[in-house]
């Protein structure tokens, strides 16, 4: 092919996968029962840190990447100059994670840590773009047993671990790389929120 060719051939797939992500917002606006979702999402972490709850976030692979994006940006900063906010990822912990998965297998590495670490007032935020994962379905039933809250992310598909949850947030496709894509959009309007909730007036930095 020539270079002229390829040039252009990419440039139409950018394009084309531009539109496709521009319909997975517009499928996102157009589904009122998950704006809700989101807000109450929003008002359950607000509880849960004024009360001096924190939050513990897991998930496997790309969603491992996720949990621990999203535990940075609250105890960083994601718009505001604030003070951090207690969260704690689940993935990142090599020792912790060999030895649970070496001593007890690889579907307690996150519920043993929930049992550990978790206490009545925190809240578990997991991900799951299939919903069936073991270690984040065994996680969420400790965290519901301790009293936690329990907040999920998941695509089309993913009826049990959204019905295993609290809340649980839809990305409405089954295409794996859009359900993360959208998860990651999701979580980060969910942390501006919270920020300005719980900071209001702070400036951002």
């Amino acid at each position: 092919m020539r270079e002229g060719d390829l040039h252009q051939e990419l440039e139409e797939r950018i394009a084309s996968e531009l539109r496709q992500r521009r319909r997975m917002v517009e499928a996102l606006e157009a589904e009122p029962a998950l704006r809700g979702r989101m807000s109450e999402v929003v008002q359950v972490l607000c509880a849960a840190l004024r009360g001096g709850g924190k939050l513990l976030l897991a998930g496997n692979g790309g969603s491992s990447a996720e949990a621990q994006h999203m535990a940075a940006e609250y105890v960083g900063r994601f718009l505001a100059d604030r003070p951090g906010l207690p969260a704690i990822a689940l993935t990142t912990d090599s020792s912790i994670l060999t030895a649970l998965g070496n001593d007890y297998g690889f579907e307690t590495v996150f519920s043993r840590q929930v049992e550990t670490l978790g206490k009545p007032g925190d809240v578990l935020m997991v991900y799951s773009t299939s919903g069936r994962s073991p270690n984040i379905l065994k996680a969420v039933g400790r965290a519901k047993a301790l009293g936690m809250t329990v907040i999920g992310f998941t695509g089309e598909g993913g009826q049990t671990l959204a019905e295993a949850c609290d809340l649980c947030l839809v990305a409405p496709t089954q295409h794996t790389p859009h359900i993360q894509e959208l998860h990651l959009m999701m979580g980060h309007m969910i942390c501006g929120l919270v920020e300005a909730c719980l900071f209001a007036g702070a400036e951002e930095g």
